[in-house]
């Protein structure tokens, strides 16, 4: 059962397979996305439309996961909307929890996704 109304979510993965799998998901539960390769692309994504979630693999070229959170962090403080971040990765320690919620991340799932983990972390994140 899905308790969150459409929602447009980005969706950063420099592996396609992953992308597919994202994509077949969120719209299995009703949600659209954008889809790119690699932090850049989200941040410029993010400067051409509205999201109401970014999801981050944390391990990309060009600008890492990480990397793309600060910045996206750094726009926020000056002026920039706030917006829901959730780091996806295969590091499903509890150092690495740490390290993504320290930089500023709102939720955390690891590989490979499960639909239900995955709605039910956006449920948390979005407050639902």
């Amino acid at each position: 059962m899905n308790n969150l109304s459409s929602l447009h979510i980005l969706v950063a993965d420099d592996v396609p397979v992953n992308l597919r799998v994202a994509t077949l998901m969120l719209r299995r539960m009703g949600h659209s996305g954008v889809l790119v390769t690699d932090g850049e692309q989200a941040l410029r994504a993010l400067e051409q439309q509205h999201f109401d979630l970014v999801m981050l693999d944390v391990t990309m070229p060009v600008l890492d996961g990480l990397g793309a959170l600060k910045e996206i962090r750094a726009r926020e403080r000056r002026g920039h909307p706030p917006i829901p971040v959730i780091m996806v990765t295969g590091h499903d320690l509890p150092e690495d929890r740490d390290r993504f919620f320290q930089a500023g991340a709102n939720g955390f799932i690891a590989k490979p996704l499960q639909q239900d983990m995955l709605q039910r972390e956006l449920e948390r994140v979005l407050g639902r």
